[in-house]
């Protein structure tokens, strides 16, 4: 098992994480709702239409549609 010889300093701690952050954050998985084909945000209710996995979980007001 590989073991540091030396301590990270905080910093350098830091730097990786937040940039590794920055990439995930803006590039979000999307896919086409299947059931309206418009694009959603991945293991979410689609904001259209409100399904998901394939069932009608919200009621989406008619005003939101548009």
């Amino acid at each position: 098992m590989a073991v540091a010889k030396r301590r990270l300093g905080r910093t350098r701690i830091h730097h990786r994480r937040s940039s590794w952050m920055r990439n995930a954050v803006t590039q979000m998985a999307t896919q086409k709702c299947p059931s309206c084909e418009q694009v959603k945000v991945a293991h979410r209710v689609c904001a259209s239409c409100g399904h998901y996995n394939g069932k009608k979980v919200v009621e989406v007001a008619a005003d939101e549609i548009s």
